[in-house]
Protein backbone atom coordinates (compact mmCIF):
# COMPACT_ATOMS: atom_id res chain seq x y z
CA UNK A 1 0.00 0.00 0.00
CA UNK A 2 1.43 3.37 -0.98
CA UNK A 3 -1.07 5.22 1.23
CA UNK A 4 -1.38 4.86 5.00
CA UNK A 5 -3.47 1.82 5.99
CA UNK A 6 -6.96 2.84 7.13
CA UNK A 7 -8.19 1.50 10.46
CA UNK A 8 -11.77 1.93 11.70
CA UNK A 9 -12.21 1.72 15.52
CA UNK A 10 -15.70 1.11 16.89
CA UNK A 11 -16.29 1.04 20.66
CA UNK A 12 -18.68 2.79 23.05
CA UNK A 13 -15.99 3.07 25.75
CA UNK A 14 -14.65 6.55 25.08
CA UNK A 15 -11.46 6.11 27.12
CA UNK A 16 -10.56 2.80 25.44
CA UNK A 17 -11.42 4.21 22.02
CA UNK A 18 -9.09 7.16 22.58
CA UNK A 19 -6.24 4.95 23.85
CA UNK A 20 -6.46 2.54 20.91
CA UNK A 21 -6.67 5.42 18.45
CA UNK A 22 -3.52 7.02 19.87
CA UNK A 23 -1.60 3.75 19.78
CA UNK A 24 -2.51 3.00 16.17
CA UNK A 25 -2.02 6.59 15.00
CA UNK A 26 1.44 6.52 16.58
CA UNK A 27 2.27 3.50 14.41
CA UNK A 28 1.38 5.41 11.23
CA UNK A 29 -2.17 4.19 10.66
CA UNK A 30 -4.95 6.44 9.35
CA UNK A 31 -7.43 6.01 12.21
CA UNK A 32 -11.14 6.84 12.27
CA UNK A 33 -13.41 6.21 15.23
CA UNK A 34 -17.08 5.55 15.94
CA UNK A 35 -18.96 4.88 19.18
CA UNK A 36 -22.18 3.47 17.68
CA UNK A 37 -23.15 1.09 14.92
CA UNK A 38 -24.77 3.89 12.92
CA UNK A 39 -21.57 5.97 13.06
CA UNK A 40 -19.52 2.91 12.08
CA UNK A 41 -21.63 2.30 8.96
CA UNK A 42 -21.35 5.98 8.01
CA UNK A 43 -17.55 5.87 8.38
CA UNK A 44 -17.35 2.51 6.61
CA UNK A 45 -18.84 3.90 3.41
CA UNK A 46 -15.55 5.65 2.64
CA UNK A 47 -13.69 2.32 2.93
CA UNK A 48 -11.23 0.78 5.39
CA UNK A 49 -8.47 -1.82 5.48
CA UNK A 50 -9.05 -3.10 9.01
CA UNK A 51 -12.04 -2.53 11.31
CA UNK A 52 -11.88 -3.25 15.06
CA UNK A 53 -15.43 -3.67 16.36
CA UNK A 54 -16.75 -3.98 19.87
CA UNK A 55 -19.14 -6.94 20.08
CA UNK A 56 -21.57 -5.02 22.29
CA UNK A 57 -22.65 -1.56 21.16
CA UNK A 58 -25.58 0.55 22.37
CA UNK A 59 -27.43 0.30 19.06
CA UNK A 60 -25.93 -2.76 17.33
CA UNK A 61 -24.53 -6.24 17.74
CA UNK A 62 -20.89 -6.40 16.69
CA UNK A 63 -21.25 -9.57 14.61
CA UNK A 64 -24.23 -8.15 12.72
CA UNK A 65 -22.38 -4.86 12.25
CA UNK A 66 -19.42 -6.81 10.84
CA UNK A 67 -21.62 -8.23 8.10
CA UNK A 68 -22.87 -4.73 7.21
CA UNK A 69 -19.34 -3.35 7.07
CA UNK A 70 -18.16 -6.23 4.89
CA UNK A 71 -20.85 -5.32 2.36
CA UNK A 72 -19.58 -1.73 2.32
CA UNK A 73 -15.90 -2.72 2.02
CA UNK A 74 -15.51 -6.37 0.93
CA UNK A 75 -11.71 -6.03 0.75
CA UNK A 76 -11.38 -4.97 4.41
CA UNK A 77 -10.60 -7.26 7.35
CA UNK A 78 -12.74 -7.35 10.51
CA UNK A 79 -11.36 -7.85 14.04
CA UNK A 80 -13.91 -8.20 16.84
CA UNK A 81 -13.27 -6.87 20.35
CA UNK A 82 -14.93 -8.63 23.26
CA UNK A 83 -14.71 -8.58 27.03
CA UNK A 84 -16.05 -12.12 27.27
CA UNK A 85 -14.06 -14.72 25.32
CA UNK A 86 -16.22 -17.81 24.94
CA UNK A 87 -16.63 -20.54 22.39
CA UNK A 88 -19.90 -18.91 21.33
CA UNK A 89 -18.20 -15.56 20.63
CA UNK A 90 -15.49 -17.29 18.62
CA UNK A 91 -18.08 -19.14 16.52
CA UNK A 92 -20.05 -15.91 16.00
CA UNK A 93 -16.87 -14.14 14.90
CA UNK A 94 -16.13 -16.82 12.30
CA UNK A 95 -19.69 -16.74 11.01
CA UNK A 96 -19.49 -12.97 10.66
CA UNK A 97 -16.39 -13.35 8.49
CA UNK A 98 -14.07 -11.82 11.09
CA UNK A 99 -10.33 -12.26 10.65
CA UNK A 100 -9.77 -12.55 14.43
CA UNK A 101 -11.05 -11.37 17.76
CA UNK A 102 -9.26 -9.77 20.71
CA UNK A 103 -10.18 -9.92 24.38
CA UNK A 104 -10.43 -6.53 26.08
CA UNK A 105 -8.30 -5.13 27.53
CA UNK A 106 -5.67 -6.32 25.06
CA UNK A 107 -1.97 -5.57 25.27
CA UNK A 108 -0.40 -3.18 22.81
CA UNK A 109 1.82 -5.87 21.21
CA UNK A 110 -1.20 -8.15 20.69
CA UNK A 111 -3.19 -5.28 19.19
CA UNK A 112 -0.44 -4.24 16.77
CA UNK A 113 0.37 -7.83 15.80
CA UNK A 114 -3.28 -8.62 15.04
CA UNK A 115 -3.76 -5.45 12.99
CA UNK A 116 -0.57 -6.16 11.01
CA UNK A 117 -1.63 -9.75 10.36
CA UNK A 118 -5.05 -8.52 9.18
CA UNK A 119 -3.35 -6.02 6.87
CA UNK A 120 -1.16 -8.78 5.50
CA UNK A 121 -4.27 -10.75 4.60
CA UNK A 122 -5.76 -7.67 2.92
CA UNK A 123 -2.57 -7.21 0.88
CA UNK A 124 -2.52 -10.87 -0.14
CA UNK A 125 -6.12 -10.71 -1.33
CA UNK A 126 -5.36 -7.51 -3.24
CA UNK A 127 -2.36 -9.18 -4.90
CA UNK A 128 -4.51 -12.16 -5.89
CA UNK A 129 -7.08 -9.86 -7.46
CA UNK A 130 -4.34 -8.00 -9.33
CA UNK A 131 -2.84 -11.26 -10.60
CA UNK A 132 -6.26 -12.39 -11.79
CA UNK A 133 -6.78 -9.05 -13.55
CA UNK A 134 -3.37 -9.29 -15.23
CA UNK A 135 -4.16 -12.81 -16.37
CA UNK A 136 -7.35 -11.56 -18.03
CA UNK A 137 -5.41 -8.74 -19.70
CA UNK A 138 -2.79 -11.22 -20.91
CA UNK A 139 -5.51 -13.37 -22.47
CA UNK A 140 -6.92 -10.34 -24.25
CA UNK A 141 -3.47 -9.35 -25.52
CA UNK A 142 -2.87 -12.86 -26.82
CA UNK A 143 -6.15 -12.68 -28.72
CA UNK A 144 -5.18 -9.25 -30.08
CA UNK A 145 -1.86 -10.58 -31.36
CA UNK A 146 -3.60 -13.45 -33.13
CA UNK A 147 -6.14 -11.18 -34.81
CA UNK A 148 -3.77 -8.38 -35.82
CA UNK A 149 -2.45 -9.76 -39.10
CA UNK A 150 -5.91 -10.69 -40.34
CA UNK A 151 -7.49 -7.40 -39.36
CA UNK A 152 -4.76 -5.37 -40.99
CA UNK A 153 -5.47 -7.02 -44.34
CA UNK A 154 -9.20 -7.75 -44.15
CA UNK A 155 -10.28 -4.32 -42.88
CA UNK A 156 -7.73 -1.83 -44.18
CA UNK A 157 -7.95 -2.95 -47.81
CA UNK A 158 -11.75 -2.54 -48.05
CA UNK A 159 -11.50 0.82 -46.29
CA UNK A 160 -8.90 2.02 -48.77
CA UNK A 161 -11.06 0.83 -51.67
CA UNK A 162 -14.13 2.59 -50.26
CA UNK A 163 -12.19 5.82 -49.75
CA UNK A 164 -10.91 5.68 -53.32
CA UNK A 165 -14.41 5.17 -54.74
CA UNK A 166 -15.70 8.08 -52.66
CA UNK A 167 -13.01 10.30 -54.11
CA UNK A 168 -14.01 9.25 -57.65
CA UNK A 169 -17.67 9.90 -56.86
CA UNK A 170 -16.89 13.33 -55.42
CA UNK A 171 -15.01 14.34 -58.57
CA UNK A 172 -18.00 13.38 -60.68
CA UNK A 173 -20.37 15.30 -58.41
CA UNK A 174 -18.17 18.40 -58.68
CA UNK A 175 -18.95 18.47 -62.41
CA UNK A 176 -22.65 19.01 -61.72
CA UNK A 177 -24.18 22.50 -61.48
CA UNK A 178 -23.34 24.10 -58.08
CA UNK A 179 -27.01 24.13 -57.00
CA UNK A 180 -27.20 20.34 -57.33
CA UNK A 181 -23.91 19.57 -55.58
CA UNK A 182 -24.87 20.51 -51.99
CA UNK A 183 -27.52 17.85 -51.23
CA UNK A 184 -25.34 15.15 -52.81
CA UNK A 185 -22.00 16.12 -51.25
CA UNK A 186 -23.27 16.24 -47.65
CA UNK A 187 -23.95 12.47 -47.37
CA UNK A 188 -20.60 11.93 -49.06
CA UNK A 189 -18.83 13.89 -46.31
CA UNK A 190 -20.62 11.89 -43.61
CA UNK A 191 -19.47 8.60 -45.16
CA UNK A 192 -15.90 9.92 -45.48
CA UNK A 193 -15.93 10.96 -41.80
CA UNK A 194 -17.09 7.50 -40.74
CA UNK A 195 -14.38 5.85 -42.83
CA UNK A 196 -11.84 8.14 -41.20
CA UNK A 197 -13.14 7.14 -37.75
CA UNK A 198 -12.80 3.45 -38.62
CA UNK A 199 -9.26 4.00 -39.90
CA UNK A 200 -8.40 5.77 -36.65
CA UNK A 201 -9.78 2.88 -34.58
CA UNK A 202 -7.87 0.38 -36.69
CA UNK A 203 -4.66 2.38 -36.28
CA UNK A 204 -5.13 2.40 -32.49
CA UNK A 205 -5.69 -1.35 -32.53
CA UNK A 206 -2.61 -2.06 -34.65
CA UNK A 207 -0.42 0.28 -32.63
CA UNK A 208 -1.47 -1.40 -29.41
CA UNK A 209 -0.93 -4.88 -30.82
CA UNK A 210 2.43 -4.00 -32.39
CA UNK A 211 4.16 -1.28 -30.32
CA UNK A 212 6.68 0.76 -32.26
CA UNK A 213 10.27 1.21 -31.19
CA UNK A 214 11.31 4.50 -29.60
CA UNK A 215 13.62 7.12 -31.08
CA UNK A 216 14.65 8.69 -27.77
CA UNK A 217 16.28 12.11 -27.79
CA UNK A 218 16.33 15.19 -25.53
CA UNK A 219 12.94 16.89 -25.91
CA UNK A 220 12.01 20.36 -24.70
CA UNK A 221 8.84 19.91 -22.55
CA UNK A 222 7.65 23.42 -23.36
CA UNK A 223 7.78 22.77 -27.09
CA UNK A 224 5.81 19.54 -26.67
CA UNK A 225 3.09 21.22 -24.59
CA UNK A 226 2.80 24.27 -26.83
CA UNK A 227 2.53 22.05 -29.92
CA UNK A 228 -0.46 20.19 -28.46
CA UNK A 229 -2.14 23.37 -27.20
CA UNK A 230 -1.70 25.04 -30.58
CA UNK A 231 -3.18 22.07 -32.41
CA UNK A 232 -6.23 21.80 -30.10
CA UNK A 233 -6.89 25.51 -29.59
CA UNK A 234 -9.47 25.69 -32.40
CA UNK A 235 -11.29 22.59 -31.19
CA UNK A 236 -11.40 23.91 -27.63
CA UNK A 237 -12.75 27.26 -28.86
CA UNK A 238 -15.55 25.56 -30.79
CA UNK A 239 -16.50 23.64 -27.66
CA UNK A 240 -16.39 26.90 -25.66
CA UNK A 241 -13.72 25.44 -23.35
CA UNK A 242 -10.75 27.44 -22.08
CA UNK A 243 -7.52 25.61 -22.94
CA UNK A 244 -4.61 26.81 -20.82
CA UNK A 245 -0.99 25.81 -20.37
CA UNK A 246 1.69 26.56 -17.81
CA UNK A 247 5.44 25.96 -18.07
CA UNK A 248 7.73 26.14 -15.07
CA UNK A 249 10.81 28.32 -15.61
CA UNK A 250 14.12 26.61 -16.24
CA UNK A 251 12.62 23.32 -17.40
CA UNK A 252 15.22 20.72 -18.31
CA UNK A 253 14.77 18.47 -21.33
CA UNK A 254 13.22 15.05 -21.00
CA UNK A 255 14.50 11.86 -22.62
CA UNK A 256 11.65 10.85 -24.94
CA UNK A 257 10.53 10.02 -28.44
CA UNK A 258 9.11 13.37 -29.63
CA UNK A 259 6.26 11.84 -31.65
CA UNK A 260 5.26 9.39 -28.94
CA UNK A 261 5.35 12.11 -26.26
CA UNK A 262 3.16 14.31 -28.42
CA UNK A 263 0.77 11.37 -28.86
CA UNK A 264 0.54 10.90 -25.08
CA UNK A 265 -0.19 14.56 -24.40
CA UNK A 266 -2.60 14.80 -27.32
CA UNK A 267 -4.58 11.77 -26.15
CA UNK A 268 -4.83 13.02 -22.57
CA UNK A 269 -5.78 16.54 -23.69
CA UNK A 270 -8.50 15.27 -26.06
CA UNK A 271 -9.91 13.07 -23.29
CA UNK A 272 -9.95 16.10 -21.01
CA UNK A 273 -11.79 18.17 -23.62
CA UNK A 274 -14.31 15.36 -24.14
CA UNK A 275 -14.98 15.21 -20.39
CA UNK A 276 -15.31 18.97 -19.90
CA UNK A 277 -18.66 20.73 -20.46
CA UNK A 278 -18.97 24.04 -22.29
CA UNK A 279 -17.66 26.91 -20.20
CA UNK A 280 -15.12 24.67 -18.45
CA UNK A 281 -11.33 24.63 -18.37
CA UNK A 282 -8.53 22.29 -19.41
CA UNK A 283 -4.96 22.99 -18.36
CA UNK A 284 -1.71 21.33 -19.47
CA UNK A 285 1.31 21.92 -17.29
CA UNK A 286 4.97 20.92 -17.40
CA UNK A 287 7.34 21.26 -14.47
CA UNK A 288 10.46 19.70 -13.03
CA UNK A 289 10.32 17.39 -10.03
CA UNK A 290 13.58 16.00 -8.75
CA UNK A 291 15.46 14.79 -11.78
CA UNK A 292 12.25 14.09 -13.69
CA UNK A 293 9.83 16.08 -15.81
CA UNK A 294 6.15 16.06 -14.84
CA UNK A 295 3.39 16.67 -17.39
CA UNK A 296 -0.03 17.32 -15.81
CA UNK A 297 -3.38 17.49 -17.61
CA UNK A 298 -6.27 18.90 -15.52
CA UNK A 299 -9.91 19.39 -16.41
CA UNK A 300 -13.04 20.80 -14.77
CA UNK A 301 -15.27 17.92 -15.84
CA UNK A 302 -17.17 15.53 -13.57
CA UNK A 303 -14.09 13.47 -12.71
CA UNK A 304 -13.69 9.70 -12.89
CA UNK A 305 -16.07 7.33 -11.15
CA UNK A 306 -14.42 5.42 -8.32
CA UNK A 307 -15.38 2.09 -9.86
CA UNK A 308 -13.60 2.95 -13.11
CA UNK A 309 -10.28 4.06 -11.60
CA UNK A 310 -8.76 0.60 -11.30
CA UNK A 311 -9.55 -0.25 -14.94
CA UNK A 312 -8.70 3.00 -16.72
CA UNK A 313 -5.56 1.67 -18.42
CA UNK A 314 -7.00 -1.77 -19.12
CA UNK A 315 -7.23 -2.58 -22.85
CA UNK A 316 -10.73 -2.28 -24.33
CA UNK A 317 -12.18 -0.69 -21.17
CA UNK A 318 -13.91 2.62 -21.90
CA UNK A 319 -16.50 4.92 -20.36
CA UNK A 320 -17.26 6.55 -23.73
CA UNK A 321 -20.26 5.32 -25.75
CA UNK A 322 -18.20 5.09 -28.96
CA UNK A 323 -14.70 4.65 -27.56
CA UNK A 324 -12.37 1.78 -28.48
CA UNK A 325 -10.93 1.43 -24.99
CA UNK A 326 -7.38 1.55 -26.37
CA UNK A 327 -6.43 5.23 -26.04
CA UNK A 328 -5.33 5.18 -22.38
CA UNK A 329 -3.90 1.66 -22.75
CA UNK A 330 -1.63 2.99 -25.52
CA UNK A 331 -0.71 6.01 -23.39
CA UNK A 332 0.21 3.73 -20.49
CA UNK A 333 2.28 1.50 -22.79
CA UNK A 334 4.18 4.45 -24.28
CA UNK A 335 4.91 5.96 -20.87
CA UNK A 336 6.10 2.58 -19.57
CA UNK A 337 8.35 2.16 -22.63
CA UNK A 338 10.02 5.44 -21.63
CA UNK A 339 10.63 4.19 -18.10
CA UNK A 340 8.09 6.68 -16.76
CA UNK A 341 4.82 6.46 -14.84
CA UNK A 342 1.30 7.81 -15.11
CA UNK A 343 -1.11 8.45 -12.23
CA UNK A 344 -4.72 9.56 -11.97
CA UNK A 345 -6.18 11.81 -9.30
CA UNK A 346 -8.54 14.67 -8.54
CA UNK A 347 -7.80 17.97 -10.25
CA UNK A 348 -7.82 21.34 -8.47
CA UNK A 349 -10.18 22.38 -11.28
CA UNK A 350 -12.72 19.86 -9.96
CA UNK A 351 -12.37 17.09 -12.56
CA UNK A 352 -9.66 14.54 -13.30
CA UNK A 353 -5.89 14.95 -13.20
CA UNK A 354 -3.52 12.79 -15.23
CA UNK A 355 0.15 13.16 -14.31
CA UNK A 356 2.90 11.71 -16.53
CA UNK A 357 6.39 11.47 -15.06
CA UNK A 358 9.32 10.99 -17.47
CA UNK A 359 13.04 10.87 -16.74
CA UNK A 360 15.12 13.93 -17.46
CA UNK A 361 17.52 13.86 -20.39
Amino acid sequence: MTRRPRVLLVDDNAALLDNLAQILAGEGYDVRTASTGAQALAEGRSGFDVALLDVRLPDANGTQLAEGLRELSPEGAIVLLTGFATLETAIAAVRAGAFAYLVKPCSTPDLLLTVEQALRQVRLHAEKRELARRAQVAEKLAAVGTMTAGLSHEIRNPLNAAALQLEVLERRLRKLPPAEQGPLLEPLRLVRDEIGRLEHLLEDFLQFARPQGLNVAPVDPGTAVESVVGFLAGDASQRRITLEHALAPGLRATAADPERLRQVLMNLAINALDATPAGGRVRIEARGEGGDVLFVVDDSGPGIARGALARLFEPFFTTKPSGSGLGLAIVHAIVSQHGGSITVGVSPLGGARFAVRLPGA
